[in-house]
């Protein structure tokens, strides 16, 4: 949201269009890269009078994790891992954002199974409003699991998460 973005936000709190937005995540599983998607609950970014993103805040549905393998979902459900029974919600803060030539820098805290921890989000633009003004939005992180206290072998499950949102913004 720099001069040189195409798409600069209005003033205002934009609301994320959940039923059209998508998390997705790779992770390396016994050698292979395993992908997986999660709903987006909801969400909220506040733009300030220069176009600029000041807050954003982000709800997604870890209770509706798809990996395609039922048999890994039940694992990912269990204490050890995201502990999805007690703790079925992950969110996303930040309120220290940062422009950049190509996008924003967005430095806040994930928490997820009753812990949390830092995770810098990098997001852009990648398109023009659509007919009904709504506009798109991509962000992207790496997520070390370790810090949110997912123990497991690395041979077993990979150390590095990468996340990729997916979402549809509209003007409240």
């Amino acid at each position: 949201m720099s001069a040189s973005t195409a798409t600069p936000l209005q003033t205002g709190t934009w609301q994320v269009q959940a039923a059209d937005s998508r998390a997705g995540f790779t992770v390396a599983n016994l050698g292979k890269t395993v992908a997986g998607t999660v709903p987006v609950r909801s969400g909220e970014v506040e733009v300030d009078a220069s176009g600029a993103p000041r807050r954003l805040v982000a709800e997604l549905d870890l209770a509706a994790l798809d990996t395609g393998n039922a048999r890994r979902e039940k694992d990912l459900r269990k204490p050890r891992f995201l502990d999805l029974d007690a703790h079925p919600t992950l969110t996303f803060v930040s309120d220290r954002i940062s422009t950049q030539h190509d996008g924003w820098t967005a430095q806040g805290t994930i928490a997820a199974r009753g812990t949390s921890c830092p995770l810098t989000l990098h997001g852009t633009l990648p398109g023009e409003p659509g007919p009904d003004g709504r506009v798109p939005v991509e962000a992207t992180a790496v997520l070390d699991r370790r810090d949110l206290g997912l123990k497991a072998p690395r041979l077993m499950i990979g150390r590095q998460v990468g996340i990729t949102v997916t979402a549809w913004l509209r003007l409240a």
